[in-house]
């Protein structure tokens, strides 16, 4: 048996998303050094959404990309399935940029370190700062976001599931609990 349970409502997702927004800008003393890219698929229409308020915010334009990291991972190896492939579309040089990696959820720490393996590929950036909308804890490797829109204490059975308009149809942030 499973409970689900809303965290964030459509409002506090806005509200959450341009909390973020202003901490980026505040961090690194406005907009003119970042450069935005979102970690597939959800943390790409996160970080869709993060540059076009911080745009809005400082009247510019903020440099935006998404990255794919399926070939980075560690764990296509024990999958029989073919992996499916979407494309890296990083149309900027990130190249002494701070750049600003989204993703939805931080769990364990090793979506973030295949991101940052890909990202390194591409260029060496000033500095790599991690914006995530959910940490639920859990590491297994030593990854901690600079920027949290909320802290989710779960347990490890837990899932945690972000609901974005692009994909889904409404924005939130729900948790569902499996029960014995």
């Amino acid at each position: 048996m499973s409970t689900t349970q809303q965290l964030v409502d459509e409002k506090g997702f806005s509200r959450t998303v341009n909390r973020l927004s202003h901490e980026i800008v505040e961090r690194n003393r406005g907009a003119e050094s970042i450069g935005i890219v979102g970690i597939r698929t959800r943390g790409e229409f996160l970080a869709r959404r993060i540059a076009a308020a911080i745009g809005a915010m400082e009247n510019c334009t903020i440099p935006i990309g998404s990255l794919d990291i399926t070939l980075y991972r560690d764990d296509l190896r024990g999958k029989l399935a073919q992996p499916q492939l979407k494309t890296t579309d990083i149309l900027y040089d990130i190249q002494d940029k701070n750049i600003i990696l989204v993703d939805d959820v931080l769990y364990t720490g090793r979506t973030v370190r295949s991101a940052l393996n890909a990202l390194m590929d591409l260029g060496r950036p000033a500095s790599i700062q991690l914006a995530v909308l959910v940490d639920r804890g859990h590491r297994e490797l030593p990854i901690k976001a600079d920027f949290v829109g909320k802290n989710v204490p779960t347990a490890a059975d837990d899932e945690v599931s972000v609901l974005m308009a692009e994909a889904d149809g409404r924005d939130g942030v729900v948790i569902i609990s499996h029960e014995a």
